[in-house]
């Protein structure tokens, strides 16, 4: 049956849900936190997102773009990131940094320090005094690599928060898989200066390769299938093998599908980059050559950065065109710049690059152990995969179709995104297991004093060429006696890289481990039942291809003996088995393993049994027992020693080599600059939206004040006052005020509303007021109707259902006329106010009289629902006339006893069912005959 709709389905109606349903949504606590990945690379940036309850996707920039350019510009103590850095970058080349994840973890001297300034002479890069590093130079002011990529990772942060409306800590960071300890480590120092927790840094062809694996988990079984990922981005170009297996864990038993990185190839310098400073260079001297001007154009920061955005546009056109015209305008010196370049001159630039594009899948495939015949696809990825002649070599060599089912510009952050909600909180993923290999080997170094007494260097390996990790290693040191001190560097790199690759890697030194209190150590413990197993010293290679030395420490083992417990062990093993009830051997619980030395006593006590049936059943042998117990018996007896494993820590003392951290005041200097950046930006973000508040209520107003709707709600003195001070405002604004902070703009914005708000509240009221008075007439309506059919639930009108009192009805009916009464009196009186004057029927006053009403209304209606009818007992059956004196006592207590019976039923109960008592503690629950009815509910009102 139909309800009845109180509110009538007006407008008012959907404003109380509307604030209801807001009400609500705040307050719902939060299930958890977002994460986000970043793929930080060369050119771009690309932000993936996952939150509760939405899906992994692309966080879009202020553009609303899925990709923003990794640039940051300063210009008079503006900051710009973006696009916006990049327009500001034609002007002005020297301000506008970008390519800067190349140049993490660098010291000034590397090879690829001296290529970036090959390409980018326009740049002031100087050494770090302390740390060696680049820094760039920008008037007065100095950035580091770290500072300036925390300030990109902020923003990406904030596009991520924009995003999903939730505060983001946490991340994983997509990095180049050949970068070494220094480049991660100065990224991770990155991060903690924009406040990201970095769950992760996952290699960029392990990110892709994740992504390409989860869509396609049903596809793969127990045996392995290989691919080939072949990347080619802005700056370098990766080929990686990887493989595709379900494998059973052996701690949970579960099968899962496992993505390992088994090879991995690498050119650092082949990439879109090269082939853009290329064609920038050959445009430069074709311009040069037409000698429009003498000034030469490599001379020129402005007019290289004109050529440099010309060769990129022309790059990417000649990647589905033949041919194209680069054109710039005003080039140098006012000279307009057009020339015809086609796709083969473009290849004739990058003849050479062109032949070092298979070389990544070679060395992947030899590192691997495979061969091209057993590789399921090669799958390309990166930007710069879609240049025709790139295909065209790959297709070549590899003889197949190349695989392109992946986005090749977002595989890698949504690779990483996925990995981001496994390790995080509040996420539940399907796991896929995720194993990466080690590029760079890594060996520990010490020294070992010789017979001669010469000290002579050990190495060993600790991870090799492609082993996976995470990974922990122990190694030994078990010819040491007092403090010494060994070093861990990258090992045998001639075998994986070449000699160019090894000197852009930087020093290959790691780490120098200094141990102390060892020979403390060792004397402390030295007695005739300790034996020294050496110093172990445990190390890590955890997700993030990060290396750590966990912890060392001095390992002894114990020899102890039944007669070397003490007294106070003794008496607790008695105590021990008093309270179990033994009689004398020590038994293992039954969570217990049996010990070697609890096993030896039960071979004991299996002797001695031996040896006394033998005396007893032949005392002539007893003098040969004895004799047998003082030499075998006695051996027999002896007990296996107890071994005891001690663990005494060695102090140690790690000294990084190939980068000095960011830490300490350094540290805290970066921190503090940065946080001055922001707050620059803020107060600029704030003067810049109070301005524009400022004068768009100015205008706003005074195109108001033109219209009837509004001038008829002003008096003649209210609109000129607001005229008045918009005018003010306006000559203020262009002249005196142009300069002013953001607090001023806030106060004149309050004043000038201080002015108008009166004459914007009466319009307000006036187009208002109509839909309120709507919505009480149909509750009026709605309320009418229910009285008419609650007459019919009182005692009078209905004594079966007397649901209300005759009070209550009266009660409904007497606010029902006032509502009725009031509104007539008070829309007439509204009538008669001209529409500048003071309101004096307010919409808040209309909705004060529906609160009224509704609760009259809603007090009936939960009455109504609760109401169940009364059960009235049955009546006695009369006794015939003929019936004698004592049948008639009879029959009467029968009577009474069914009459009691009957009162103690539920309604619907049917005669000699048991009433459940409440006094037993359980609920006593209606049967489905005892449920409300639909005319119990009384729907039809």
């Amino acid at each position: 049956m139909k309800r009845h709709n109180w509110f009538g389905g007006g407008s008012a109606a959907c404003l109380l849900l509307a604030a209801v349903v807001v009400f609500a949504a705040l307050l719902t606590p939060s299930d958890g936190a977002a994460v986000m990945s970043v793929d930080l690379g060369s050119e771009w940036m690309k932000i993936g997102v996952v939150s509760p309850g939405v899906p992994m996707e692309i966080a879009l920039n202020k553009e609303s773009k899925r990709k923003t350019p990794t640039t940051i510009a300063f210009r008079n103590g503006d900051r710009l990131i973006g696009e916006d850095a990049q327009t500001l970058g034609v002007r002005f080349p020297a301000n506008n940094f970008g390519y800067l994840v190349d140049l993490l973890g660098k010291t000034i001297d590397n090879p690829m320090v001296d290529l970036y300034r090959k390409r980018f002479p326009y740049y002031d890069i100087v050494e770090d005094p302390t740390r060696k590093t680049v820094v760039f130079r920008n008037g007065d002011e100095q950035y580091t690599i770290e500072e300036l990529i925390a300030q990109l990772l902020q923003v990406a942060k904030g596009y991520a928060e924009e995003s999903t409306g939730q505060s983001i800590t946490e991340c994983v960071l997509v990095v180049p898989g050949f970068f070494g300890q220094a480049e991660r480590q100065a990224l991770v120092s990155a991060a903690r200066l924009a406040n990201l927790k970095v769950l992760q840094l996952i290699n960029d062809y392990t990110a892709v390769g994740l992504n390409y694996g989860i869509f396609r988990r049903k596809e793969f079984n127990e045996t392995a299938q290989y691919f080939v990922f072949y990347d080619m981005g802005a700056y370098k170009t990766t080929a990686s093998v990887i493989s595709y297996q379900l494998v059973k864990d052996k701690a949970t038993k579960e099968i899962l599908p496992v993505v390992q990185v088994l090879g991995v190839g690498y050119d650092r310098t082949l990439g879109g980059l090269e082939m853009q400073v290329r064609l920038r260079d050959y445009l430069g001297q074709q311009f040069n050559k037409m000698g429009k001007t003498k000034t030469d154009v490599f001379t020129n920061p402005r007019a290289m950065a004109k050529l440099f955005k010309e060769a990129g546009r022309l790059k990417n056109v000649l990647s589905a065109n033949t041919e194209h015209y680069a054109q710039i305008e005003g080039l140098l010196d006012e000279q307009d710049f057009r020339l015809l370049v086609t796709r083969d001159q473009f290849e004739e630039l990058c003849k050479d690059l062109f032949a070092r594009i298979t070389a990544p899948i070679d060395r992947a495939l030899s590192l691997s152990g495979l061969t091209l015949d057993i590789v399921n696809q090669v799958v390309l990825f990166g930007g710069n995969t879609r240049v025709p002649k790139v295909q065209e070599i790959l297709k070549a060599h590899i003889k197949q179709e190349l695989a392109k089912n992946l986005n090749a510009d977002e595989a890698a952050c949504m690779g990483a995104v996925y990995r981001a909600a496994d390790l995080a909180t509040g996420f539940k993923v399907k796991k896929f297991v995720v194993k990466d290999a080690v590029l760079y080997p890594i060996q520990v170094v010490f020294g070992r004093e010789g017979e001669s007494g010469n000290t002579r260097f050990v190495r060993r390996t600790l991870f090799g060429a492609m082993n996976s990790y995470p990974q922990k290693k122990v190694i030994t040191f078990n010819k040491h006696t007092d403090d010494f001190e060994f070093t861990v560097d990258y090992a045998d790199l001639e075998s994986v890289l070449s000699k160019d690759e090894i000197a852009n890697l930087g020093s290959l030194n790691l780490t120098k481990v200094s141990l102390t209190e060892v020979a403390k150590k060792l004397n402390a413990n030295k007695a005739d039942n300790v034996e020294s197993k050496g110093i172990k010293a445990h190390f890590v290679l955890d997700d993030s291809g990060l290396f750590s030395l966990a912890n060392v420490e001095l390992v002894l083992e114990k020899t102890v003996k039944e007669d070397d417990e003490s007294t106070l062990q003794k008496l607790g093993n008695t105590i021990s088995k008093l309270f179990s009830g033994d009689s004398g051997e020590d038994k293992p619980t039954s969570t217990e393993e049996p010990s070697k030395e609890d096993s030896s006593k039960e071979e004991q006590k299996e002797d001695d049994k031996k040896s006394d049936e033998d005396k007893s059943n032949n005392g002539t042998n007893a003098e040969n027992s004895t004799v047998s117990g003082d030499g075998e018996g006695a051996k027999n007896k002896t007990e296996k020693p107890k071994i005891v494993t001690i663990k005494e820590e060695i102090p140690s003392r790690v000294e990084v080599l190939y980068l000095s951290p960011l830490d300490g005041p350094q540290y805290e200097a970066s921190l503090s600059k940065i946080k001055a950046l922001n707050d620059v930006e803020e107060s600029k973000k704030r003067r810049e939206t109070a301005l524009n508040a400022l004068e768009s209520f100015v205008i706003d107003a005074q195109v108001k004040l033109d219209e009837e709707e509004y001038s008829s709600c002003a008096t003649q003195e209210e609109a000129d006052a607001i005229r008045k001070h918009c005018s003010e405002i306006s000559e203020w604004l262009y002249e005196d005020g142009s300069d002013a902070d953001a607090e001023t703009y806030e106060k004149k914005l309050d004043e000038l509303r201080t002015v108008a708000n009166e004459v914007y509240a009466r319009h307000w009221e006036h187009k208002e007021r109509p839909e309120a008075l709507s919505a009480l007439k149909k509750m009026i309506e709605g309320a009418d109707g229910f009285l008419d059919k609650a007459r019919n639930f009182t005692k009078e009108g209905n004594p079966e259902k007397d649901v209300f009192t005759q009070v209550e009805i009266d009660t409904l009916e007497r606010v029902i006329k006032e509502t009725i009464e009031w509104e007539k009196v008070e829309v007439q009186e509204q009538k008669k106010i001209a529409r500048n004057e003071p309101v004096r029927l307010t919409v808040k006053d209309i909705t004060d009289k529906m609160a009224l009403l509704d609760r009259e209304v809603k007090y009936l209606v939960n009455k109504l629902k609760l109401w169940r009818p009364k059960v009235k007992p049955t009546p006695p059956p009369k006794v015939e006339k003929n019936t004698s004196k004592e049948e008639a006592e009879q029959n009467t207590e029968e009577v009474v006893a069914e009459e009691e019976q009957v009162i103690e039923e539920t309604p619907n109960q049917s005669k000699g069912e048991a009433t459940p008592s409440s006094e037993d503690g359980e609920e006593i629950k209606p049967s489905k005959t005892e449920e409300p009815s639909d005319e119990d509910q009384h729907t039809e009102l």
